[in-house]
């Protein structure tokens, strides 16, 4: 697949790139993107719900009346959850997240990635920079490149300092490095704007 390079002005530079098939025009794996969302999603969880048991309460543990006949339900003590003291089986804290393999992990990107190229979401521009840091500099740039009003990812070969500050204070836009771009950052967003470098780096960590 060849892509088009444009630059930040949103105008054809006359170069164009080649788009590794086994990365870019995979059939996208649906299981593995649903496991890679999954994890992603999973891993942000804190995990630290957390109810008091009934052993957890203070009280007498003497028991109320004899275990039977007396027309009422059994009661161990005054700490039974029936009385509201502790929930049975309440949440408790607890680790939520698991491991994916690498190379699940390779596959569920290269997935992703496909399904932007097959949906011609992917928009590849010349490496750039802002010469200061204005939010106002990174808001032409989207409306240069037409994506505005889409949810946007720009993907740079390495943390520029004043595009990720310039662009930060924008709800619908977000940078990140090529090398730690993520299933769930592609798949959340509209239009992916990868930076011509990004794409090399990005073939090599995932070919």
């Amino acid at each position: 697949m060849k892509l088009d390079i444009v630059n930040i002005e949103g105008k054809a530079t006359g170069k164009s790139i080649e788009l590794e098939d086994s990365v870019f025009a995979i059939e996208p794996n649906q299981h593995v993107l649903y496991l890679a969302v999954k994890q992603f999603l999973a891993n942000q969880r804190q995990g630290t719900h957390k109810v008091k048991q009934r052993a957890e309460h203070s009280g007498s543990t003497k028991k109320l009346h004899r275990q039977k006949g007396t027309g009422g339900s059994r009661k161990g003590s005054t700490k039974n959850p029936v009385y509201g003291n502790g929930r049975t089986f309440g949440p408790q804290p607890r680790d939520y997240s698991f491991k994916l393999n690498r190379k699940v992990k390779a596959l569920a990107n290269r997935s992703a990635l496909s399904a932007k190229a097959k949906e011609n979401s992917i928009i590849v521009v010349e490496d750039f920079n802002y010469n200061e840091i204005q939010t106002k500099n990174h808001v032409k740039t989207m409306n240069n490149l037409n994506v505005a009003m889409d949810k946007s990812i720009f993907v740079l070969p390495s943390n520029i300092h004043n595009v990720v500050l310039s662009s930060r204070n924008i709800p619908n836009s977000k940078t990140v490095n090529a090398s730690d771009l993520h299933v769930y950052d592609i798949l959340n967003c509209d239009k992916l704007i990868i930076s011509e470098s990004s794409i090399s780096l990005l073939t090599e960590r995932l070919k």
